[in-house]
């Protein structure tokens, strides 16, 4: 019999789990952002851009403002069954900046996919804002859908 060295797989690693690490995952290094790990850093991730490009173009007006995200709002007892806020905008004093709060889980439950979700935050956030500056929405940003 003839012996031959080790046996090799062919598969990627050794419980064929697919590739892992900063070459995986994306590296500042590599020139990419790192990839969000949960649905939760991927919709973070998302409200982060749109709210970026709105704030750019609207900071001298809006001034200081906030903005979070929460998973879902604490409603009191006697709220009305079936209605639950996708955001909340406090307008600030002036010691406090405004804050917006956007509710992942209520935008998350109503988007039918990745899109529709991006598309309904970008809608929260240009009402929200548009309701900050006293202006219409689609002055905000051109993206916000126009009224059929």
């Amino acid at each position: 019999m003839e012996e031959s060295g080790p046996v090799r797989r062919t598969t990627r690693d050794r419980r064929s789990r697919g590739l892992r690490g900063p070459a995986a995952l994306g590296h500042p290094s590599l020139g990419r952002p790192p990839r969000p790990r949960t649905r939760r850093e991927a919709f973070d991730r998302m409200v982060l851009d749109i709210v970026t490009s709105i704030d750019e173009r609207w900071s001298d007006r809006l001034g200081l403002v906030e903005y979070a995200v929460e998973d879902t709002p604490q409603l009191p007892d006697d709220w009305e069954p079936g209605s639950v806020p996708l955001a909340s905008l406090v307008r600030g004093t002036g010691t406090h900046p405004s804050r917006l709060v956007l509710f992942r889980r209520p935008l998350e439950h109503r988007a039918a996919d990745r899109i529709d979700l991006e598309a309904m935050v970008l809608t929260v956030v240009v009402e929200q804002v548009a309701e900050l500056l006293g202006i219409p929405p689609s002055d905000v940003d051109p993206r916000y859908p126009e009224d059929d």
